[in-house]
C-alpha cells in the first residue's frame, strides 16, 4: 500500500512540474532599461497575438551588471535597452549570444544591427542641434563641425561629454574625421560653452528659453516629450522657444543612435526570445514603439507618430554602421578627458 501510495505521489509531482515546465516555455523573461510605459503596451500586443507572456525587471541602470553576476543561472532572455552604449557593453562583457534571423534582417537595416547577429537596434533617436528662435537665424548653423566655429563663444550649452549621448556623437565625429581633427573640434566646442557642461538635453533647452545660450545639443525626442507635456506648462514654451537643426544635410546626415535589444547568453526562452524580437521589428510593434517616446522606427517604411512628422518630417540619417561607432566610443572618451571638455 505504501509503495502504490509512493508511486501515484510521485506521478502526481511528476506530472505538476510538467506543467509548470509547460507554462515556463510559454513565456519570455525581460530585463529591461525602457520604462514601462514604453514597452507595456507592445508586449499586451505581443502576447495577446501569441498566448507567450512577458515577465519584466525594470531599472535604470546595473542590468548588465546584474546579468553578468547571475551568469549561467539568469532568468533573463532579452534586455532592452534606451542607448547604444548599453548595447556595446553587453557585447563587450560577452553577455549576448547571436540570432540569424531572416525576419530581423529584414525588418532592421544593416547599419542598426550587429553584423554577427549580437544586438539589434528597435527605435532611433536623432541628435540635434537646438538654436534659438530669438538669437539665431534659420541657416546660421547647418552642421556639427560649425559648432566650433569661433562666432559661437559662449552661446553653446550641453550635457556632460562623458554622457552616452555625447559620447556616440563625438564617436561619429572620430570615425569621419580621426582623432586628431575631432580632439580640435572639442577643444573649439569648449571654447564656445556659456557654461560648464551640466543637466540633462531638457535642461539645455530651458537655458536657451532663459537666454544663458542660443544653441545646444539634445536628442530629437526631447522635444516631442515637451511639446507635449500639459503637466508642465514651462516645458512647452521651452519648446517653443527652438527651432530643431538636423545637421550635416548637405554631407553625410544627421547622427543617429538607437534603442535595442540583446538575446541573453544563458537565455532559458531562446526560441520565444525570438519571437518576441521579430515582433518588435514587425510594423504593428514599430509604429507603437517609437509613437510613445517619439522616437524613429527602424523598419523602414513604418509610420511615424503625428508629431513627428508635423514637427520633423523626413531627414537624411548619417548611415555610418552603430558597430564602428562603438569602436570609437573609448577614443571619445579619453578625448573628452584629455580637453578637460567637464571642468
Amino acid at each position: 500500500m505504501l509503495i502504490r501510495s509512493l508511486f501515484h505521489s510521485a506521478i502526481a509531482i511528476t506530472g505538476l512540474l510538467a506543467a509548470l515546465g509547460a507554462s515556463a516555455a510559454e513565456q519570455v523573461n525581460i530585463y529591461s532599461y525602457r520604462q514601462p510605459f514604453l514597452i507595456e503596451p507592445v508586449l499586451d500586443k505581443f502576447t495577446q497575438e501569441t498566448g507567450i507572456e512577458t515577465k519584466v525587471v525594470y531599472a535604470k541602470s546595473g542590468l548588465n551588471e546584474r546579468l553578468q553576476r547571475e551568469g549561467r543561472n539568469s532568468p533573463a532572455d532579452l534586455v532592452l535597452t534606451s542607448d547604444t552604449s548599453s548595447l556595446m557593453d553587453l557585447l563587450a562583457k560577452g553577455l549576448t549570444q547571436p540570432v540569424q534571423n531572416a525576419v530581423l534582417e529584414k525588418n532592421i537595416p544593416a547599419q542598426f544591427r550587429d553584423d554577427k547577429g549580437n544586438w539589434f537596434g528597435l527605435t532611433t533617436r536623432a541628435r540635434l542641434i537646438y538654436a534659438s528662435k530669438d538669437r539665431v537665424e534659420p541657416g546660421e548653423i547647418t552642421t556639427y563641425e560649425e559648432l566650433a566655429d569661433p562666432k559661437w563663444k559662449g552661446r553653446i550649452c550641453t550635457r556632460s561629454g562623458k554622457h552616452p549621448y555625447n559620447l556616440s556623437l563625438i564617436a561619429s565625429m572620430i570615425a569621419h574625421h580621426g582623432e586628431a581633427e575631432t580632439k580640435q573640434w572639442l577643444q573649439g566646442v569648449k571654447a564656445n560653452l556659456a557654461r560648464k557642461p551640466q543637466g540633462n538635453d531638457r535642461a539645455q533647452v530651458k537655458a536657451i528659453k532663459e537666454g544663458v545660450c542660443d544653441l545646444s545639443l539634445g536628442n530629437s525626442y526631447y522635444f516631442g516629450k515637451m511639446i507635449t507635456n500639459t503637466e508642465q506648462p514651462e516645458q512647452v514654451e521651452w519648446a517653443k522657444s527652438v527651432n530643431l537643426v538636423f545637421p550635416n544635410q548637405q554631407d553625410r546626415g544627421t547622427h543617429m543612435f538607437v534603442s535595442g535589444a540583446v538575446l541573453a547568453e544563458h537565455a532559458p526562452n531562446r526560441d520565444n526570445a525570438v519571437k518576441l524580437l521579430e515582433y518588435l521589428s514587425g510594423p504593428e510593434a514599430q509604429y507603437l514603439y517609437a509613437e510613445k517616446n517619439f522616437e524613429f522606427p527602424v523598419r523602414p517604411g513604418t509610420e511615424r507618430s503625428e508629431l513627428i512628422e508635423e514637427t520633423m518630417g523626413e531627414f537624411k540619417e548619417d548611415d555610418l554602421s552603430l558597430t564602428e561607432i562603438g569602436a570609437h566610443v573609448p577614443a571619445a572618451s579619453r578625448l573628452v578627458d584629455e580637453v578637460g571638455f567637464d571642468f
